[in-house]
């Protein structure tokens, strides 16, 4: 950390640490999707296999799955701008925690092993979009 995030005060420091550990994340997550497109885009077929409606399932199928490298790039691309969004702060930072939450409800509904991970996401993620956007 440098010296001028030390002398901020500890719930500024804290808000800061939040926004960038979440949009850091988001970028990594960017470059995960990346890899996957560069290395199998098979490997995102079993992803909505549990999703909680059939809906989902064949969409992914129909969709996603029809064209994974273009779809796996556009999610790497979102999670890139949300990533961004959350490091720039003020307005931008706004509309990154917003994108955030939306994703997280979003996985929602790919299946209870996505709540296990989401749930407590959202917790958090909601929790310091608030501190932030007071």
């Amino acid at each position: 950390m440098t010296a001028a995030v030390l002398l901020r005060p500890a719930r500024t420091r804290l808000r800061l640490i939040n926004r960038r550990s979440v949009g850091s994340f988001f970028l990594f997550t960017a470059g995960i999707h990346v890899g996957i497109v560069t290395a199998d885009t098979e490997s995102y077929r079993p992803f909505a296999e549990g999703a909680l409606f059939g809906a989902i399932r064949e969409a992914w199928d129909a969709v996603f799955m029809a064209h994974p490298t273009f779809w796996g790039l556009a999610l790497a691309a979102g999670e890139l701008v949300l990533g961004l969004l959350l490091l720039a702060g003020g307005r931008w930072a706004r509309i990154g925690w917003a994108g955030v939450i939306a994703f997280h409800l979003a996985l929602l509904l790919f299946g209870w092993w996505a709540w296990a991970w989401c749930l407590p996401a959202l917790v958090l993620v909601t929790a310091a979009a608030t501190a932030e956007t007071r």
